[in-house]
């Protein structure tokens, strides 16, 4: 997890059994800087989910970035789901969280490091393999 998100994160952690609602809102950040660790701009997080989405994003990655923007939306604003009711909901966005950033952070990044230790030769032998077919 990039640095500025893990403090966030562990901030949420550690206000979570006082106020789930205070650690549902901050991980609703946590996925904004999420958005822009993947490119987005971060003004709009619901843009940025769009935008994610035509990129290509998979849709379980797409409903889990929208359950915590939600019901962390929810949190700050008046609304109709509020975790003080149900602290569960909020407990479980923090495997949520951990999901989006294992799928489009941690596996990407350890593919790309193995995948450098191909030897060249391979390496071509790949690229060879995968070229369009005229």
């Amino acid at each position: 997890m990039p640095t500025d998100i893990a403090k966030d994160y562990r901030e949420a952690r550690s206000v979570f059994n006082s106020s789930p609602r205070s650690a549902a809102a901050l991980l609703r950040l946590c996925v904004q800087k999420l958005c822009i660790e993947l490119g987005e701009p971060g003004k709009d997080i619901n843009k940025d989910i769009g935008s994610l989405v035509a990129k290509g994003l998979s849709p379980k990655v797409q409903k889990a970035l929208d359950v915590v923007r939600v019901v962390g939306n929810e949190q700050v604003h008046p609304g109709t789901l509020d975790v003080r009711d149900n602290p569960e909901i909020a407990a479980k966005l923090f495997a949520l969280v951990n999901f989006i950033v294992d799928d489009q952070i941690s596996k990407p990044k350890l593919i790309d490091e193995l995948y450098q230790k191909i030897p060249d030769d391979k390496l071509k032998g790949i690229k060879d393999r995968d070229k369009p077919k005229v």
